[in-house]
């Protein structure tokens, strides 16, 4: 076994080693520093939450009004039409009234205009 002698201890410190040392904690606060405030951080799951929330109230809104839709349209088939339904658009449509009918018009709120 041969033993080598020891380099003295000098007091120098390596300084490739100080700036490896410094850019892997800069790497590593940058990388926590994404985690938190990132767009897929900690922070912005609040702010991904209330949009959630609002979109499930809007997709709620618009599936109403996709069922009052389909059934109009399923009211409104060729083959088997609503004779009220149709009635009541063909006298809308052409403006024609019996003499002794009256017409009454009621301001419906419009549900799929945007809030």
């Amino acid at each position: 076994m041969i033993i080598s002698p020891r380099k003295p201890d000098t007091g120098k410190v390596n300084v490739g080693e100080r700036l490896a040392s410094a850019f892997a904690l800069v790497v590593l606060l940058l990388i926590g520093a994404l985690a938190l405030f990132g767009p897929a951080g900690v922070v912005a799951w609040g702010e991904d939450a209330a949009l959630l929330e609002a979109h499930g109230k809007r997709i709620a809104e618009l599936r109403e009004t996709k069922s009052a839709l389909e059934n109009r349209v399923r009211l409104l088939d060729p083959d088997n039409v609503d004779p009220d339904l149709g009635s009541e658009l063909v006298r809308h449509n052409l403006g024609v009234m019996h003499p002794d009918e009256y017409v009454i018009e009621l301001d419906m709120p419009d549900k799929t205009a945007k809030k």
